[in-house]
């Protein structure tokens, strides 16, 4: 309570540091627990018959669990209370620990089945932490860092991972519950820290409306409004979805026919350089107070992003740059569109809208769609795309994802604008009532003084 009372208190730029740092640091810790068994390799598995590849079964059943995951979050992250989330946070990631350890143990198929557990409950903590977040003036920063968590604990639980391997000697299938246990302690603290977070302030109410639970009417009214819109954002979503799985799963591979298989270190290099662009372009979105005019900036982004992911890999087809820096900078493409769904382009949404609503609610809409999309790919790749190369594919999918991304982002960026302009200008007057009102209340009992003396 002390830590609440004094963030309560304690000028903007601390609470903001406080809640960017926990909430990072919670995030960063969940990976641990999601990715480090995709560095294995998982060659010639014992009981192994099928003509899918083991690894793709592998992450295919882990994706399965937490596709699910996301659709029962649509309910329960939409209508959790506030005081439950750290708990339920903790729960969920030592119930995803607890499925890595059965990992190892469990034979041949049943091995699906563990990690089809460990994703069963990881898919819930995104919507759990950014609940925390949403609803503030300084949502966009805030935002930008968790999402950095992402970019940067992917990479780096990875390496923590291969290294274990090739350093302590640890078998790959027990090396995924090692590193999650590494960073358990990390994760235990940062959730309590994240739970003395304060609410939104009343400025932050006014500024970007109230965040409420929300019942099945209004998630039905939220979605029958602005469903042309919001169908367009998601299917642009599902491609970058299932783009950003393919080449984060997929990346020791990618990596090792690029040269670098032998560098451990790699994963977070690239991390990190992804990191330090996007942290700083979607941190500018911050700056900009109007609404509906951040939201068509939000489009913008995501429409750079798909336009650098299809050059990139043009300029690396046509030997024009390495390919780690096509890497690079696709992963940075990717990121770039991907981000704004996940925490920005929502939350000025429903900033707009006179919904009631949160942000929790259409992120997991578009995640429960968007993990259809990653599994889509993998069958694809592994049935119907089997003479091209892992890094050959990647190239070949990101010229099709730009281009159709490009064409839903714009439909969207139109349909909003058109519809949300009258919300805009009612939500100004709405404000302006409120100073207006403000001013009355203030001036009333002055005026009272006035006439008795």
């Amino acid at each position: 309570m002390k830590i609440k009372s004094y963030l309560n208190n304690a000028p903007q730029i601390w609470l903001v540091i406080y809640a960017a740092s926990a909430a990072f640091i919670t995030y960063f810790s969940m990976y641990a627990f999601r990715k480090p068994f995709t560095v294995g390799t998982y060659e010639n598995v014992d009981g192994w018959h099928s003509q899918l590849d083991f690894k793709i079964a592998l992450i295919l059943a882990q994706v399965l669990g937490y596709a699910l995951s996301k659709f029962i979050g649509i309910k329960i992250i939409s209508e959790m209370e506030a005081g439950k989330r750290a708990v339920a946070i903790l729960s969920l990631v030592m119930a995803a620990e607890i499925a890595l350890i059965l990992f190892p143990i469990l034979p041949g198929y049943w091995k699906l089945l563990a990690l089809f557990l460990n994703g069963l409950p990881l898919g819930m903590i995104w919507g759990l932490v950014f609940s925390f977040l949403e609803g503030r003036r300084t949502t966009e920063i805030l935002g930008a860092v968790l999402s950095v968590s992402f970019i940067v604990s992917s990479g780096v639980v990875k390496s923590v991972g291969k290294y274990l391997m090739l350093d302590w000697g640890i078998n790959e299938f027990w090396m995924p519950a090692v590193t999650g246990l590494l960073f358990a302690i990390p994760l235990f603290l940062s959730v309590y820290f994240l739970a003395q977070v304060p609410p939104p302030s009343e400025q932050d109410i006014q500024a970007r409306r109230k965040r409420e639970p929300m019942s099945a009417q209004d998630r039905r009214d939220l979605l029958l409004r602005f469903a042309p819109g919001l169908a367009a954002m998601i299917c642009a979503y599902v491609l970058l979805t299932g783009l950003r799985d393919y080449s984060d799963n997929f990346a020791a591979e990618i990596w090792s026919s690029l040269g670098y298989g032998s560098a451990p270190g790699i994963f977070s290099i690239a991390a990190i350089y992804t990191s330090l662009i996007i942290l700083f372009m979607l941190s500018l979105v911050m700056l900009v107070k109007d609404n509906l005019r951040a939201l068509m900036l939000n489009h913008i982004i995501v429409i750079v992003g798909f336009i650098v992911v299809g050059v990139s890999s043009l300029l690396y087809q046509t030997n024009i740059i390495s390919g780690s820096t096509w890497m690079v900078s696709l992963s940075t493409g990717v990121y770039l569109s991907y981000i704004p769904f996940n925490c920005l382009i929502f939350d000025r949404m429903l900033a707009v809208a006179n919904n009631k609503a949160n942000a929790g609610f259409l992120i997991y809409i578009a995640d429960s769609m968007g993990y259809a999309g990653s599994v889509g790919i993998l069958l694809y790749k592994n049935f119907a795309q089997v003479q091209l190369s892992w890094t050959n594919f990647l190239v070949q999918s990101s010229y099709i994802i730009a281009v159709l991304g490009v064409a839903l982002i714009l439909y969207s960026a139109y349909y909003f604008r058109q519809t949300l302009k009258e919300s805009a200008s009612n939500s100004h007057c709405s404000s302006a009532e409120k100073i207006h009102n403000s001013i009355n209340q203030v001036d009333k009992p002055r005026s009272t003084i006035s006439t008795t003396s």
